[in-house]
């Protein structure tokens, strides 16, 4: 870590926010000091979603005996979802609870900015930890499988930016909702769901009728399924609804997360 970011890791917000400050420079304050205290695990993160990607599109691969290229692509193109998921559920959800536990979070919304700036700071920072996952998951699938993309670039960033966001904003909202415990507890049952029971990384046509309307309205899937479009535009087109789905479940998590961050002292 470098001196200026040590130094500014270890001086206090308060001393960077002025007490009378507008909008811009509350957030960018807040954003330069989260990164700070941010950085040194940034290498960790970034080794940690690379693993995943190697497990989930070898790890799966490997129980699908001769798989073929069509359910390689599904398994493939299905993992970034997977790993965004994992990071927004159990991540930023795990340093939401520290930040609560350790008084962080209590000082930073202390301060002389309106409290969703603090959200806005860390999802940002998330939001930009998260999404070298997308490319190193596509790069593991095409050294593993060796089959060939048709990029959509409009809807591959868009679905994986709203991905990214909506798994951040859910993990963010359980973790200032329940207690530490229990926020544990929800956050590796939700990630136990969606790598074994979503139609992520399989086609929702294996499981029952009933269980496929259910991912109908949850975000799994149309997240999933709009990466998916994105990375195979020739194979897989886009569903309007899936989208409506997946902004809906962001704009829910973001006004939980804001309303338990603005209402409680």
């Amino acid at each position: 870590m470098s001196e200026q970011t040590t130094l500014a890791a270890s001086t206090p917000a308060s001393s960077l926010v002025p007490r009378r400050t507008g909008l811009w420079v509350g957030y960018t304050t807040l954003l330069r000091w989260t990164m700070a205290q941010t950085g040194s695990m940034l290498p960790f993160i970034i080794v940690v979603q690379a693993v995943l990607a190697a497990g989930i599109i070898i790890g799966f691969g490997l129980l699908i005996p001769d798989i073929d290229t069509a359910s390689a692509q599904f398994l493939s193109t299905g993992a970034p979802t997977v790993i965004l998921m994992i990071v927004g559920l159990v991540m930023v959800a795990t340093g939401v609870t520290q930040a609560r536990t350790s008084g962080t979070f209590t000082y930073l919304r202390a301060l002389p900015v309106p409290r969703p700036l603090v959200l806005a700071a860390d999802l940002t920072v998330w939001l930009a930890v998260m999404l070298p996952s997308v490319v190193v998951a596509v790069i593991v699938a095409q050294l593993r499988y060796g089959f060939s993309y048709s990029f959509d670039w409009p809807l591959l960033l868009t679905a994986s930016v709203l991905t990214a966001l909506t798994a951040s904003a859910i993990g963010y909202a359980i973790a200032v909702s329940l207690p530490p415990l229990l926020t544990q507890l929800v956050t590796q049952v939700l990630v136990f769901f969606v790598m074994l029971f979503s139609p992520v990384t399989f086609p929702a046509n294996r499981l029952p009728a009933w269980f496929q309307t259910v991912h109908d309205v949850l975000p799994f899937r149309p997240a999933a399924d709009l990466i998916r479009a994105g990375l195979l535009s020739d194979t897989y087109p886009m569903n309007g609804r899936d989208l409506i789905v997946l902004l809906a479940w962001c704009v829910l998590a973001l006004a939980i997360s804001i309303r338990a961050m603005v209402r409680r002292a």
